[in-house]
């Protein structure tokens, strides 16, 4: 068996309304079924820490509290995408590798969501597939650190 990363799967402002608001952009899935998705796909490959918050502050501190203990990060900023220079300079101090992730397609919609604060510090940015994105997301983080290790 290959080695287990562990990964935080983290979600910011109301993302906990997954499965009630604005079903049209964000479909039925809550974010449960978010979560037990990601572990279905990868509960042999992945220890998984997830977090969510409507809090800037408490997003912070779970990223601050990731450092040495979280392999990989999986980000849903949501609104603080366009907003947080803190969050950007909070996963600048850690220097944890991560993927920023948005369920629709920041691109399509309004002007304000075209900016990120964290695109160009990440890894890589999925946007536009829905809940699938986190899964390529974990998928592609996982292979980043087994690429790492081999060099």
């Amino acid at each position: 068996m290959s080695k287990k990363y562990k990964f935080l799967v983290l979600n910011g402002p109301n993302l906990n309304l997954l499965g009630i608001r604005e079903k049209s952009i964000y479909g039925d899935f809550t974010l449960d079924d978010l979560i037990e998705k990601i572990y279905s796909n990868f509960d042999n490959r992945l220890d998984l820490v997830n977090f969510q918050s409507n809090s800037e502050s408490d997003l912070i501190d779970r990223i601050h509290e990731s450092y040495k203990s979280i392999d990989f990060i999986v980000i849903n900023p949501a609104a603080y995408t366009h907003t947080s220079i803190a969050i950007r300079d909070a996963l600048m101090a850690v220097s944890i590798p991560f993927i920023e992730v948005h369920i629709s397609n920041i691109h399509k919609r309004e002007a304000f969501r075209h900016n990120s604060y964290l695109s160009d510090i990440a890894v890589g940015v999925i946007c536009g597939f829905g809940t699938d994105g986190y899964v390529y997301a974990v998928e592609s983080g996982i292979n980043y650190l087994k690429n790492l290790e081999k060099r």
